[in-house]
């Protein structure tokens, strides 16, 4: 579905991919909010909760990677600036209810393009190093959920993901703009 007004900035008049021009645009504080999950079984949980993965301390080293991780976004995403990072901070819970753990990373930066995709790189790289230490107790984890929550600063403002967006599969509705 097409928004109106909304056109693809990373491709020029001839369809072919580009990477954006932001000489022009002011520096401005930015902010990036993602989150994302990975559920697991009994077994797992029950080892990274207890602290008995025998890889190591698994919150951790998933908080590094995810720090690592937003650091090199530009590497593993071809259209990406690379941004000089303010600061990155990875958060991890645990949902005991549910058997999986929750990554929440915020990107901050003082420059001319945004931050939204140091921010969905970091949750990736800590839910992938989550999975890297557990498979050998459960090769079915699931990732999902990974997803942009909040971004400020630049042109665009703010945006804060609504309560009806859906995670994962198919358009998500509920985002909301403002200046």
């Amino acid at each position: 579905m097409k928004r109106r007004g909304a056109r693809l900035t990373h491709l020029d008049a001839r369809g072919a991919a580009r990477m954006v021009d932001v000489g022009a645009k002011p520096a401005t504080a930015r902010e990036a909010v993602a989150e994302g999950f990975i559920g697991m079984n009994a077994t797992a949980f029950r080892a990274i909760d207890r602290g008995a993965v025998a890889k190591g301390d698994v919150f951790a080293l998933a908080r590094a990677a995810g720090i690592a991780a937003a650091k090199r976004t530009a590497e593993l995403v071809p259209l990406c600036h690379v941004v000089p990072l303010d600061q990155v901070a990875v958060r991890l819970d645990r949902d005991r209810r549910r058997r999986r753990v929750r990554v929440e990373a915020t990107a901050r930066a003082h420059w001319n393009t945004g931050v939204e995709m140091e921010a969905l790189v970091a949750v990736s790289a800590a839910l992938l190093t989550i999975y890297d230490m557990t498979k050998a107790l459960d090769r079915g984890m699931v990732v999902s959920g990974v997803r942009l929550l909040r971004k400020s600063g630049g042109r665009s403002g703010l945006y804060e993901r609504g309560s009806r967006g859906r995670a994962g599969g198919g358009p998500v509705s509920g985002g909301r703009r403002r200046p």
